[in-house]
């Protein structure tokens, strides 16, 4: 039996990732590419290196790409840790009008939320799933049943008498502020407890590089809904990318 293969891409603050994926599996077909975000993480400078990645596979053929903010309808309508001027650009048209293929075009935390519910922690899971990831900022994805609700962007709640999430309790704070893993647990209940009181979740999913390392972290929680890490850890921005490429491609 031939296994179905697509692709998807994965754009971060920090870097650029991107592999063919075995849809069958929920796997990376051949291993992936990753590429630095340039410092000047422009449209023009990041599609650069998104074409570069597809050039490296000799891609032609309907594919995925994710974007670190709110994405509607293939325009991004936010760009936390990118540069500015992403806002209010066409990226599915412009990646199209590129590539002269079919794109699909989503939030990053959305395409690993999908991934999670398709391959990963969440493939048995029932009711309200929360997948976040913690990175360079704090992603996040809201699946009811299997059905996904787009760009909730909760890493920018404020808590903690103003602290915006992510800027106080994403993995890259951790990192810069040097927190030992049982301060940055504090500060990762304080939001887990927040999104648990208002949404009364049925599971947390953890995702994100820093998920490798959750038995650091995540039993210093203390939440009534179960908490686990990702399945398919940082690699479900790629694989649910291309996922969705297919489903809406085909």
């Amino acid at each position: 039996m031939t296994s179905t293969h697509g692709f998807g891409i994965d754009i971060g603050g920090s870097g650029i990732k991107g592999a063919p994926v075995d849809l069958d599996r929920g796997e990376f077909a051949a291993e992936r590419v990753r590429v630095d975000t340039p410092d000047e993480s422009t449209p023009r400078n990041v599609v650069e290196v998104v074409l570069d990645v597809l050039a490296r596979f000799d891609w032609k053929a309907p594919f995925g790409c994710t974007f670190p903010g709110v994405v509607s309808r293939g325009v991004v309508r936010s760009a936390a840790n990118v540069d500015d001027s992403w806002v209010g650009v066409d990226l599915r048209s412009e990646l199209a009008e590129r590539t002269g293929q079919q794109v699909t075009v989503v939030n990053d935390a959305d395409a690993a939320g999908v991934a999670e519910d398709r391959y990963g922690a969440a493939a048995d899971a029932e009711g309200v799933v929360i997948v976040t990831t913690l990175g360079t900022g704090i992603g996040s994805a809201v699946l009811h049943d299997g059905e996904l609700l787009a760009n909730t962007e909760f890493g920018h709640l404020f808590l903690d008498a103003g602290q915006e999430a992510e800027k106080w309790a994403a993995a890259s704070v951790r990192e810069g502020a040097e927190l030992s893993w049982e301060a940055w647990a504090e500060r990762l209940q304080t939001f887990y407890a927040h999104l648990e009181f208002v949404f009364s979740p049925d599971l947390f999913v953890v995702g994100g590089g820093v998920s490798k390392k959750a038995s650091k972290f995540l039993p210093l929680l203390d939440l009534r809904t179960p908490i686990v890490p990702a399945g398919l850890r940082n690699d479900g921005g790629i694989v649910g990318a291309a996922l969705l490429a297919a489903l809406r491609s085909g």
